[in-house]
This record gives C-alpha cells, structure tokens and sequence, in this order.
C-alpha cells in the first residue's frame, strides 16, 4: 500500500515522511487511532515506504520487487504479529498459523476491523490475543541479520492484546538491533501498558472528514456521489464502518424521510401508518441506518436554527430540506428529545424488538415532542 492509497490522515503522513528524510525514524513508533480511521493501512504504507527500492519524495514507488513484495504480504524483513487464537487444541495461539489468512483479508479490506479479523479466522465466541510465546519469537526474529540487508520492520497490530506479556518486549523497544522498526498499531492506546506506550513515539489519527469518506466511497468502492455522501455522514469518520454501510443501505434516504416529516409534522395518522408498513418491510440495518440519517438531518437543521449563516456540507436537496426543518424554529431541547428518542428506537430495534412496533412508537413520540410535549404509554 502506498501512502496516496490512504484516505485522509495528511498531517501524519507528512510527518511519517519528514521523519524519514531527516533520518531521525524512531526505532518504535505507535500509530493509535479510532476504527477506521487507518492505523493499519498507515502502517503499511509506511513498511513499504521503508523497502522501496526507488523512492519518490513523498511516497513508494508501488512498482518495484520489495513493494509488490509489501503489497502481498510476503517480504521477507516485514514480520506481522496480529490477534490470533489456538488454530487446535494443546496449541499456543501464534500469528504464524494465520499468515496465508491474514494476507486474504488484508488484500480484501485494509480497513477491516479486529471482530471481522476474528471471524475470518472462525474464532466465534474466542478471544483473541499475542502471546508470550509470540513475544520471544519476535525477539529472536528480529535479532537475525535482515534477508535482503536492509531495514527489517516489526508490525504489531492491536498492541492492546499483549496484555502483560508486553513487558517480555521491553528491552527489544528500548534498544531494537540496528535498521530495525517496530510499528505498533493501537485503537484503544490506553489499553497498551505504560511501559510500553512510554518507549514509542506516538502519531495520532483524527477521525476522518465526511469528504475524505466520501472521496474515497467515490474512488475505491465506486459509489454514486448522493449515496456516498448519504454514507460519509453516517460514518462518524470511520472509513471501515462506511464500507459496512455501504453494504446495507440501499435507495435514497432523503425520501422516505421527507414522507416521514411530512406525516409527523402534518399529524397525518393514515400516512403515518403507511409509512411504518413500508420502511417495516426493510431489514433492521436499512432501518437503523435511516434512523442515523435523520439525527445527521435534524443536526444539520439545529445548527441552521442556532448558527447565524451555518453552510451545512450537504447536497442540495438534503441541505434544503435541513433549511426547512429549521424555519420551523423547535426549541434546542425538542431536537434533543428527538435524537434521544431516536437513539433509544435505534437501540431496540438492534436489539431484535419488533421493528413496526419501535417505528410506530417513535412516529407518535415525534407527533408529540414536535409540539412541545412528551409522550408515553405509561402517562403519569
């Protein structure tokens, strides 16, 4: 993977270059970000930024053997060590066993996340983890002279699965063999044990911008630009959990959230229940990721009511229809019992709760909440 093959992240690439150049790479680095935000693909990039053979200023060249041999996985002085679990009984959990299943899900999604990594590998209700044994095959590994006489690079993804067999790589941290990296990739940095933490130079990831999801949904998973943007907004600045998204949510959004409003704000009961049977025929993810968009929707409008000359980054069509929700001029603390109330339809329904029901309950705490009331069926 090259660095223009990231999304987003230019503040840390620039950083991962400048380093480089300077000849001041720390010998143990820690990228640590949210899901999705890119550890892992940063983490190549840089592994194949290291290797390439002709560098260009500010990236690898993608072309010659050490990338392609980076790209798939297999360069000799690039050791990956991951969550695993025991492949059989009586058997140590070990990355090693993994290698060939690894590489298939790396070449499918960069992105993937450790829960989809585990149930690649069928590791249901296991948990996964790196251990001790694995410690002290990294330390002998990385003591033999490099294949190839170059940079030999360690990558650890999810340093947090170390747990206290951690501490058996101390020393290698500390005082690594000479052209050696360790790249450690962390979602949840404060998991990783101090001692460790305190001997990597961290780079930090942000979450990424609605545009950089969307550019990328346009680009890599050749998405139509009204649904990419749809998707970046759901996305929470998680390119992984834009991509499963994308897997789930089907026609235009802005649709039946129209009909929605119109039922709700119109007191409309007969539209009302139309609409419920419709989006009731949906799956529960269709459903959820509806019901994501509209807190996005109503959001945008709240910050139209409470920004003078607020732009929203929407499409036309939707950013007018935000503007219209605003010059309805609700109460700060309506659009926040909505979105709680949202939330809380959102949390059953992913729950198995009879979705017609959640929906039908929500459609007439809504009626209720647009004109200043609260509703229940346990009235007080």
């Amino acid at each position: 993977m090259r660095f223009s093959e990231v999304t987003g992240q230019s503040l840390a690439k620039k950083g991962l270059i400048s380093l480089w150049h300077s000849e001041k790479m720390p010998h143990a680095l820690m990228i640590s970000g949210k899901e999705g935000t890119g550890g892992l693909a940063l983490a190549l990039a840089l592994s194949q930024f290291i290797f390439c053979e002709q560098k260009l200023a500010d990236d690898s060249c993608g072309s010659c053997s050490s990338c392609l041999k980076v790209q798939k996985l297999a360069h000799p002085d690039l050791h990956l060590s991951f969550p695993s679990i025991s492949p059989k009984p009586g058997t140590k959990a070990s990355s090693q066993y993994f290698l060939s299943e690894f590489r298939e899900f790396i070449a499918q999604s960069p992105y993937g996340t450790t829960y989809e990594w585990l149930q690649f590998i069928n590791a249901e209700n296991k948990q996964g983890n790196i251990t001790a044994e694995e410690c002290r095959e990294i330390i002998d590994t990385l003591n033999l002279t490099a294949f190839e006489g170059g940079y030999k690079v360690q990558l650890v993804w999810r340093p947090e699965y170390l747990g206290k067999e951690g501490n058996i790589l101390l020393k290698l941290i500390e005082e690594p063999p000479k052209q050696t990296v360790i790249i450690m990739v962390a979602e949840e940095p404060e998991q990783v044990l101090n001692t460790i933490r305190s001997r990597t130079q961290h780079i930090h990831l942000t979450p990424l911008s609605t545009e950089e999801i969307s550019t990328a949904l346009i680009a890599r998973a050749r998405t139509d630009e009204r649904k990419a943007a749809q998707i970046a907004q759901m996305a929470e600045g998680s390119y992984s959990q834009a991509l499963q998204l994308l897997q789930y949510t089907g026609s235009d959004l802005l649709v039946p959230l129209r009909e929605w409003f119109n039922g709700i704000f119109t007191q409309n009961g007969n539209f009302i229940f139309k609409w419920v049977e419709d989006m009731g025929k949906s799956g529960r993810e269709q459903q959820k990721n509806f019901l994501i968009f509209s807190q996005h929707i109503l959001n945008q409008a709240l910050r139209m009511t409470l920004v003078p000359g607020y732009d929203p980054a929407l499409p036309a069509d939707e950013k007018t229809f935000a503007g219209k929700l605003a010059q309805r001029n609700l109460a700060a603390e309506t659009y926040a019992r909505i979105d709680k109330a949202i939330a809380e339809t959102v949390y059953h329904i992913e729950r198995n709760a009879h979705s017609k029901t959640q929906l039908l309950y929500l459609s007439i705490r809504m009626q209720h909440l647009v004109q200043g009331q609260e509703y229940s069926v346990f009235p007080t």
